[in-house]
């Protein structure tokens, strides 16, 4: 029997909602192949067919979760804000589609964002990235943070650097309502906007020693 592109979204969407139970009530260590596509309905080989690994799995949470994070922050953005402010709503509201899936952050960022990460993976990690600093550079060119016509490649990676920091910090935040990671982000970003806001002046040349 042909199996349909619908008959194929449907079951891609079982695999995935199968994940979403058992990732949240067993954890991802504990949750096997095996259990994933009987509660899927489906044969394990043939959640071979759409997602390689339970790691891959992990990332379509982590990258699904992000999309609506997006999604959110655009609705809850009412203009006027300054550049930290909005960076930071960027943030949390990733983190808050994020919450039910904290014991999976550690393991998309080991095995999709990290640069020796699996080539299958990593370039859905490479997605991932260009997704949420695309919504980056637009806010920085929008406060006009920067004379150049383009976000430079530096600035983001360093605003990238700063992102995952507090994206593993946040997986292992045991402070009430994850505050303490509330207060590194909203610090964190402030610095980074100012940085932007008054940036060093070039230097002439290598230092020298008088």
């Amino acid at each position: 029997m042909r199996v349909t592109s619908d008959t194929k979204r449907e079951t891609r969407e079982r695999i995935l909602a199968a994940a979403r139970r058992l990732f949240v009530a067993r954890g991802f260590e504990a949750t096997t192949i095996r259990e994933l596509a009987a509660e899927a309905r489906i044969a394990a080989g043939t959640l071979f067919n759409y997602f390689d690994s339970k790691e891959a799995l992990a990332v379509a949470l982590v990258e699904e979760a992000l999309d609506a994070g997006r999604a959110d922050f655009r609705a809850k953005l009412r203009g006027g804000e300054e550049l930290s402010e909005e960076l930071f709503l960027h943030v949390v509201t990733g983190l808050r589609r994020l919450e039910a899936y904290r014991g999976l952050v550690g393991t998309v960022l080991e095995t999709a964002l990290s640069p020796f990460a699996h080539s299958g993976i990593s370039q859905r990690g490479a997605d991932l990235r260009l997704a949420h600093l695309e919504v980056v550079e637009e806010l920085i060119a929008k406060a006009g943070a920067t004379a150049a016509p383009s976000v430079g490649p530096v600035t983001l990676h360093l605003y990238w650097t700063l992102y995952l920091g507090v994206m593993a910090f946040w997986s292992g935040d045991e402070s009430p309502q994850q505050e303490d990671t509330l207060g590194v982000l909203d610090e964190s970003l402030r610095v980074f906007a100012l940085a932007l806001a008054n940036p060093a002046p070039p230097t002439s040349g290598p230092a020298t020693r008088s």
